[in-house]
């Protein structure tokens, strides 16, 4: 029992080797893109990031 538990393992470790390979390989391929620009939204920070919204000179806290 003890070889087709060691075979299994080999089989899994060499298939998690390839699988981290072609992972690596592709995001070496992959070209990053451009965040995309919200028209008409407000200036600065994220407002939903930082836990406060101000609209009209009223801050919210959330």
């Amino acid at each position: 029992m003890t070889g087709a538990t060691s075979e299994k393992e080999r089989r899994i470790a060499e298939a998690a080797a390839r699988a981290l390979a072609e992972a690596a390989a592709r995001r070496e391929a992959a070209t990053p893109t451009a965040r995309l620009v919200e028209l008409g939204g407000r200036d600065g920070p994220e407002p939903t990031r930082f836990g406060d919204w101000e609209k009209g000179g009223v801050a919210v806290d959330f």
